[in-house]
């Protein structure tokens, strides 16, 4: 294998910093083969990190540089590097464009995930390519691509299209679309999927400069996706759950005649608080935090770097404590803190790209290539190159965290709980997990309406484990969703529960489907006066009992329907001894 260490320079501070913490810094090693093709020009770029093919080993996208299609590069279309989990690429091109962003996900729900992209170079003679914003339909190799764009980029982008996110902005049960100017003058546009390969515009504005990045997040957790743009006109929209957004800035510096520049968003702790990061007028590094009472954000950079020639920022949990990091890269230096939370930053990982100037063109994180359990790390960086005559190139560099698995473990990523997510759209279920390595592994998603101890009922099962899966949300309206994921390999198994319950709107559930096997439950839940035990001729015995521990109900062989008239409103706690000798336990709220 093909590999550079990056060996870390440690200033005195950070070196105090370790002795303080007695923390050793994470180490990234940096992959190349099969990344050295196609070469790059220069300008920015973005990347997505995705399991196109659905081999549970995780790729690498994107549309290209200025050199997308064929200006000083072999870049063109859709570029692919296909990952094998071991730290070797492969790489595909589809497609005459390029210059622009992209973002995967599967936007007709026929399970292969498909592409979207804004573009600057819409140079191709076919209708594959001809438009600023298209979303193409993949078929699940990630090389064949079928357009499927009708109506996008029909609302005066005349100039070109950039940053792309997918996210039901409109909670229908399919993928929409925003995507931001490149520079200036196309503004901001979001356009709803009507399912049939149409899409129409929802909300959107033409004009003001652009730093050309854009992600979607549900930033208030009521369940409506929101996003956030790097655009002179605003920084965080929230949607209302139809396609239309308002914009909320309050508490951010104000960015004048330019755009918030590398914005990031994720959640800043198990709690699941929104935050954002972007580099500051100064070229410092800045974080806020969205306040969910006070409606505005919060700064809390705290001691990070106030000034400085950063370019990139990324926010995102790069040790798996909980916690968001943040990061950031500029003039060929990276630097990782890891942070608490609450704006106090501890100095990690420090080290440099090979060439100068390195300016940052791009910088995503997020995914996990190998199956460790730790997100690495993708840099784009403009340097100089040739011989006696120089010229601004860009160049790849792809980093892996250094851990290597010694044990099987998994963590959920989203939900984490306190969300809120509507029944029928769809939403993104995430996590993270260790696989010691050349061991397969698959994921199993199970869903509980009624706490952490279940019941639980099957999402889905043998899926690749690459750390995501596209969810249309069950209505099975309850305030203690959990989420069980497992993931399996031929020698044993993991599993994680969210950690705190995740809403799902709607009315209390009497039955979800698919159940995995038969259960024995007292329904609705939420319920009154009278109550029905599901499989009750799987009872033997059944013993209630309120907060304080009295017991308030038992019988032998229950009936399949209860008198709870007579119990005070509250929250009670059964237990079954079943036919077949097995125990089940639940809980039940009288209201």
């Amino acid at each position: 294998m093909n590999f550079y260490k990056v060996f870390l320079s440690l200033p005195f501070f950070l070196l105090i910093s370790l002795l303080l913490t007695g923390q050793n810094p994470r180490i990234y090693l940096r992959k190349t083969v099969g990344l050295d093709y196609p070469d790059f020009d220069e300008g920015g770029t973005d990347f997505a990190l995705d399991d196109i093919n659905a081999d549970g080993c995780l790729d690498l996208l994107s549309v290209g540089d200025h050199g997308s299609p064929g200006f000083n590069s072999s870049q063109h279309g859709i570029i692919v590097w296909f990952g094998d989990c071991q730290g070797n690429f492969q790489n595909y091109m589809n497609g005459q464009f390029g210059y622009g962003g992209i973002a995967v996900g599967d936007v007709n729900n026929d399970g292969l995930k498909d592409a979207g992209y804004g573009v600057h170079h819409n140079y191709s003679t076919t209708s594959f390519g001809d438009q600023l914003i298209e979303v193409v339909l993949g078929d699940g190799t990630g090389m064949n691509w079928t357009v499927w764009d009708e109506g996008l980029a029909t609302n005066g982008e005349d100039w070109g299209m950039f940053g792309t996110a997918f996210a039901d902005f409109n909670s229908d049960g399919y993928l929409d679309l925003v995507s931001v100017s490149f520079a200036c003058c196309a503004g901001l546009h979001v356009y709803l999927n009507q399912t049939d390969g149409t899409w129409m515009q929802s909300f959107g504005f033409l004009n003001g400069n652009s730093s050309m990045l854009v992600r979607s997040f549900d930033i208030n957790k009521d369940g409506y996706m929101d996003f956030v743009s790097g655009h002179q006109s605003g920084t965080a929209y929230f949607g209302d759950g139809t396609g239309s957004f308002i914009c909320n800035d309050d508490g951010l510096p104000g960015a004048g005649n330019t755009s918030r520049v590398a914005i990031d968003i994720a959640y800043l702790n198990p709690e699941a608080v929104t935050g954002i990061s972007f580099v500051n007028a100064s070229g410092g590094i800045s974080v806020y935090s969205w306040n969910n009472q006070a409606l505005l954000w919060e700064d809390i950079s705290g001691n990070l770097p106030s000034s400085g020639t950063y370019q990139m920022t990324q926010l995102c949990d790069m040790n798996s404590d909980g916690f968001a990091d943040a990061m950031a890269f500029g003039n060929r230096n990276f630097s990782l803190w890891l942070g608490d939370g609450d704006g106090d930053w501890i100095q990690d990982a420090n080290f440099m790209t090979s060439g100068s100037p390195g300016i940052g063109q791009a910088m995503r994180t997020g995914g996990d290539f190998d199956n460790n359990g730790y997100p690495d790390l993708v840099i784009l960086a403009q340097e100089l190159s040739g011989g006696w005559i120089q010229f601004d190139k860009n160049f790849l560099y792809v980093y892996f965290e250094s851990t290597v698995a010694d044990s099987l473990w998994i963590k959920s990523v989203f939900p984490v709980g306190s969300e809120t997510l509507i029944p029928g759209s769809v939403r993104f279920i995430e996590w993270r997990s260790a696989v010691q390595p050349n061991v397969a592994s698959t994921v199993k998603i199970e869903i509980s309406a009624f706490g952490p101890d279940g019941p639980w009922w099957l999402v889905a099962d043998n899926l690749p484990n690459n750390g995501k899966y596209q969810w249309t949300v069950p209505n099975y309206g309850s305030v203690e969703s959990f989420l069980r994921i497992t993931v399996l390999t031929d020698d044993g198994s993991a599993s994680t529960v969210t950690p705190q319950a995740f809403i799902i709107a709607g009315e209390p559930t009497a039955n979800p489907v698919a159940q995995a096997y038969p259960k024995i439950m007292m329904m609705p839940n939420p319920g009154k006066d009278v109550v029905f035990l599901s499989n009750s001729h799987l009872a033997e015995n059944m013993i209630v009992r309120n907060v304080a521990g009295v017991v308030v109900f038992t019988d032998d062989n229950p009936a399949s329907l209860l008198n709870t008239s007579s119990w005070a409103s509250g929250i009670y706690y059964w237990t079954i001894k079943r036919k077949d000798g097995s125990i089940s336990t639940g809980k039940w709220l009288k209201y």
